[in-house]
This record gives C-alpha cells, structure tokens and sequence, in this order.
C-alpha cells in the first residue's frame, strides 16, 4: 500500500473510532464495523434499544472542500441502500426497526472534533 493510501486510511480508522466512541457515550451498542458485501460497505452499524443504526460516516480534516456531509452523495446512499438490504437478508434476527444515520466529523488542526449527526438519510 502506498503512503498515501496508508495515511488515509489511517486517518479513515481513527474517524471511525472517534464515531464508535461517539455512538457508544449515547447509549448505542456497537454490533459491527466495516461490514462489507458486494454491494458495498457498512462503515458502523449500532443499536439502541429496538432500532439498529447503519451509520455512514465522513470524516475531514479541512474545510476547504466542503462539510463532511456534502460526500453523502445520492450515488453513496443508493450502494448504502444495497448494503443494509444484504445485511438485512443474511440477518439471522430480524431488527424490529432500522435506518440509516450518518455521522460527519470535522478533525480540523488545533480545534476539538466537531460531530454532526444526521438521522434517517434514506
């Protein structure tokens, strides 16, 4: 893997955990990171209570290209759509209720993580 890559993924892995962390001080239970299929990736999925959570999560370090949100594209949602339909279909449990969240953190330089959730993106 190339530096590059290997930077970035890096910093990818610590969004997630901040995230994890994030989900789990507000009374969530982590069921999976970084559930893959065909389709595409589940960054996190969580629960509380009787709703499992399928998070997408962004994470950016700068501003200058826009909010963290604003990379949720139809295009990114509609492969987050396929994922959780094959979750759901290789589920031995069904969850009584489910939606997809999205979770942006901003890491900029010299400031405290900034954390915007946005419930129900589907």
């Amino acid at each position: 893997m190339s530096e590059a890559k290997d930077a970035r993924r890096r910093f990818g892995d610590r969004g997630e955990d901040l995230a994890a962390a994030f989900f789990l001080t507000r009374g969530f239970r982590l069921v999976a990171r970084n559930w893959r299929c065909r389709a595409g990736e589940i960054d996190l999925i969580v629960a509380r209570g009787e709703t499992l959570h399928f998070i997408e999560i962004k994470t950016r370090r700068t501003d200058d290209y826009g909010h963290p949100e604003e990379a949720i594209t139809p295009r990114k949602i509609a492969h987050l759509k396929r994922a959780i339909e094959t979750y759901l279909q290789a589920a031995t449990v069904q969850p009584r209720n489910y939606q997809a969240d999205a979770l942006a953190i901003s890491l900029i330089p010299g400031k405290p993580p900034d954390f915007h959730y946005i419930e129900d993106i589907m």
